[in-house]
């Protein structure tokens, strides 16, 4: 199997500008992102897809591989297509490493990549056991069902499934509920028909791309990892995962 890793990694953020160059113990964060994805054996190559030149030579300048993508990809889907067709080369899956999680962990991309053994998989994500009812019904933190194929069903912002008859605080005792992690593995033939997909309605009502996805027949495999991750959305973010490290 032949995978390649790919971390999006654009300037522009409403809510923090230029987060991919904070600093975080002396490093950036998508240095230490791309260091960590270095670390997965099951990446043949790791490759940082951005679209501002300044970020472009932060990662020559530690070594690293980039790739210079347009700067009206609306996600990092379509970034990561672009990157993967100016490779030259030719890859069976390519996993999208989420650029503002510094603090990923190596066997969360291999436990991704595992269930990528069986080629007819289209799509793949991870999700992780919600274990605190703050998780459970933060609406930043989506959530995922799955059916038994532990294929995804649905995503959503709001806690699923609702359980009717009993106290909502009672739900982590009487079943299983997931958050979404999210990074993605893609098969590039299906990648490559991912980028032509309109957004849908439910990708717009959630916020959530893998909606359009699911929308349009594909198949989204799940791995379960018992790693959690640290998004970096905002300045107030890290200064709390700091505080944590």
């Amino acid at each position: 199997m032949n995978i390649l890793g790919i971390i999006p990694a654009r300037y522009a953020s409403s809510r923090f500008p230029a987060k991919a160059l904070a600093q975080i113990h002396g490093k950036t964060m998508v240095q230490r992102v791309y260091e960590q994805a270095l670390q997965a054996n099951s990446l043949q190559e790791v490759i940082i897809a951005t679209d501002h030149r300044m970020i472009h030579d932060h990662v020559l300048d530690f070594g690293g591989k980039v790739i210079m993508t347009s700067d009206q990809h609306p996600s990092g889907t379509d970034r990561c297509y672009e990157a993967l067709q100016k490779t030259g080369k030719s890859f069976d899956y390519v996993i999208n490493i989420q650029g503002d999680e510094p603090f990923i962990q190596p066997e969360q991309i291999n436990i991704l990549a595992s269930v990528l053994e069986d080629s007819s998989i289209e799509l793949a994500t991870l999700v992780k056991k919600i274990e605190d009812t703050e998780t459970l019904f933060d609406s930043n933190k989506p959530k995922v069902i799955l059916n038994i194929r532990q294929e995804a069903i649905y995503f959503s912002r709001q806690t699923i499934p609702f359980i009717r008859g009993i106290d909502a605080w009672e739900w982590l005792e009487k079943s299983t509920f997931y958050k979404h992690i999210g990074m993605y593995a893609y098969r590039t033939d299906v990648l490559a028909q991912l980028t032509k997909l309109p957004v849908s309605f439910l990708e717009k009502a959630e916020a959530l791309e893998q909606l359009r996805w699911i929308e349009n027949g594909f198949s989204i495999k799940v791995a379960i990892t018992p790693y959690d991750t640290s998004g970096i959305d905002t300045p107030e973010d890290l200064r709390k995962a700091l505080e944590n490290r």
